[in-house]
């Protein structure tokens, strides 16, 4: 399995629409697409929009200039991630909505408007977008079109504050584009002991997400068939030695954990998987002698995350979450208080966090499980502490009954508290976590949670609950 990059991958690429009103000042205009490229640029965003000889200046206003506008996004639509609307000025409500309609592209839109200058409210400067933003949206809302709003209602393009709206905005493409028609694989039976990892199967399709299935006895007899010698048995087994360190560790457990990583990597090349859900006990242990742990820090440090326990809106959470941050996601558990300290708890796995949580990372075993399958035979599992930095946590889950997807994100720290225990596992403080627990509690969420490094709790809401339609508990209002 090839290292995948998110900070790597293609520029973000915007449709840009200039609304424009022809009785205001056309340098307005002018000034604005370069005031955009300027912008773009600086944060490598592609914009594919009309140039000045396409349209008046060229900007959107008439119907005829939103349907060439229109043909332009169509013919580029495997490009296009978003949509801004830039308002130098009023703005043509109608030519703005018209583009969108006709170009019918089903990506998020950020609507952005020019402020005045209190001292240029003349005719020769004057712009009103204050106004013609409202106007905008409204034609959008009648329209049932969702849309991005700006933290302020009107800042410039060289603003700090723009500069925000327009990052968080990419992001939040990037979460609504890669969940729709994101590919899970489900690896063997859910644990019997855990309930609290069903799903719908049904329901997670009807919003685009497929899932592939397959029975855990078929990876163990095809992985016990590879001899050690195999050249790609071998390579994996490179591949695990470099990622971490094994003190200790048998090297017949490793090459174990590197047949089954080969088998695994097959299976998700060949059904184009993004994420997986691993039985990761007991099966494994007891039919391998190993745990898999290690593999699915491998491969979420590589963004194709993977969660344990087959939880497999677990490792949906964990793609989306990604896809907000940049960094890799990891699967933990709610799982002890922190003394007497209501706003802090520990959050523990056995563990598989990616390796970018784990400065200290080793390869161990998984002493819970081992008091009764013997230690021995759990080799795999890792060890490492996440030390003091942001922390955005939130779940995804089918509410069955309701027939929908649901959520709720957060924010936080992690914190350097001592905590003296084994396994992968950190200590966060949340503001009034006991409220937040509350609502997990009575909400029936999984006690699975998922974090990254990262403060982007706003993006994942809004991707959430704008455009995919999943109601979302944001603790905090973050």
């Amino acid at each position: 399995m090839a290292k995948i990059s998110l900070s790597e991958s293609r520029p973000a690429t915007l449709g840009v629409i200039v609304g424009n009103r022809d009785f205001f000042p056309d340098q307005l205009i002018t000034e604005a697409r370069g005031d955009i490229a300027a912008l773009f640029q600086e944060l490598n965003i592609t914009p594919v929009w009309l140039s000045e000889e396409e349209s008046k200046l060229g900007g959107v206003e008439t119907h005829a200039e939103a349907r060439r506008c229109a043909g332009l996004f169509r013919s580029r639509r495997d490009e296009i991630d978003g949509v801004l609307v830039c308002l130098p000025n009023f703005g043509d409500e109608k030519g703005v909505a018209d583009t969108l309609k006709l170009a019918a592209l089903d990506v998020p839109v950020l609507v952005q408007g020019y402020p005045d200058d209190l001292n240029q409210l003349g005719v020769s400067r004057r712009r009103d977008a204050f106004c013609g933003k409202i106007s905008v949206c409204n034609n959008l809302v009648q329209a049932g079109m969702p849309f991005t709003l700006t933290e302020k209602h009107v800042s410039a393009p060289s603003s700090d504050s723009f500069r925000g709206d327009l990052v968080k905005f990419v992001a939040v493409c990037r979460v609504v584009n890669g969940l729709r028609g994101v590919r899970l694989g489900a690896v063997g039976a859910r644990p019997g002991a855990f309930n609290t990892v069903r799903y719908s199967e049904k329901i997670l399709e009807r919003n685009g997400i497929s899932v592939t299935t397959v029975d855990l006895s078929e990876f163990i007899a095809t992985a016990e068939k590879l001899p050690a010698d195999d050249g790609r048995v071998a390579a994996k087994l490179d591949d695990i030695q470099g990622y971490a360190p094994a003190p200790g560790v048998p090297h017949e457990k490793l090459v174990q954990m590197a047949r089954m990583g080969v088998v695994l990597g097959d299976w998700m090349e060949e059904n184009a998987l993004d994420a997986t859900a691993i039985q990761c006990w007991t099966s494994v242990q007891q039919n391998m002698g190993c745990n898999v742990c290690t593999l699915m820090s491998m491969m979420s440090e590589r963004f194709m995350p993977s969660a344990c326990e087959v939880d497999v809106t677990g490792t949906l959470t964990m793609y989306a979450m990604q896809l907000a941050s940049s960094t890799p996601a990891a699967l933990v558990d709610w799982n002890n208080n922190y003394g007497d300290y209501d706003d802090k708890c520990t959050l523990f796995h056995c563990g598989n966090w990616a390796k970018s949580f784990l400065p200290d990372i080793e390869i161990a075993t998984a002493p819970i499980l081992g008091s009764t399958l013997g230690e021995e035979n759990t080799y795999g599992a890792l060890k490492g502490r996440t030390p003091e930095g942001p922390l955005t946590y939130g779940r995804l889950t089918t509410a069955d009954c309701d027939g929908r997807v649901r959520a709720y994100v957060g924010q936080g720290q992690l914190t350097n508290d001592q905590l003296d225990t084994f396994g992968t596992r950190a200590v966060a403080e949340v503001p009034n976590l006991q409220g937040l627990l509350k609502h997990v509690c009575r909400q029936g969420f999984e006690h699975h949670v998922v974090m990254t490094q990262s403060h982007t709790a706003a993006v994942l809401a809004e991707a959430f609950e704008t455009y995919l339609d999943w109601p979302t508990y944001v603790h905090g209002e973050c």
